[in-house]
């Protein structure tokens, strides 16, 4: 990546739809526009979770930007999340999300490598 400001249109981040909701990726290596992190954004839908994973090479930042979530960590604790609230999660640390509400919780995730990694359940 260049030593300089680098802009990107919407069209050039990468979404990938899942029965839960949407991942789209903002800024990360791949995408050619981050040498050190990952930007994106995470969208679940009312009722549904994302499968509970790890990052193995990387640690995470989700800031919750609208809607209701219950974020649940490795020994199974749980906490319920509203916009504003945020969660730090170190590398190797399983962890999942849940929406409560009745509208899609839309979250801002940020991870510490710019080729974030993910082990997880299907």
């Amino acid at each position: 990546m260049p030593d300089a400001i680098l802009i990107r249109p919407s069209d050039h981040a990468q979404r990938i739809p899942f029965d839960w909701g949407e991942l789209t990726w903002f800024a990360s290596g791949p995408l050619g526009n981050a040498d050190d992190l990952t930007v994106g954004r995470c969208i679940l839908r009312p009722g549904r979770a994302n499968p509970r994973h790890y990052h193995p090479n990387c640690s995470e930042v989700l800031l919750v930007l609208s809607g209701r979530i219950r974020h649940t960590d490795a020994d199974g604790a749980s906490r319920e999340m509203g916009p504003e609230d945020t969660v730090t999660i170190p590398a190797n640390i399983w962890h999942q999300a849940e929406n409560i509400g009745s509208e899609d919780a839309v979250l801002l995730i940020a991870f510490s490598s710019a080729d974030r990694q993910t082990v997880g359940e299907d």
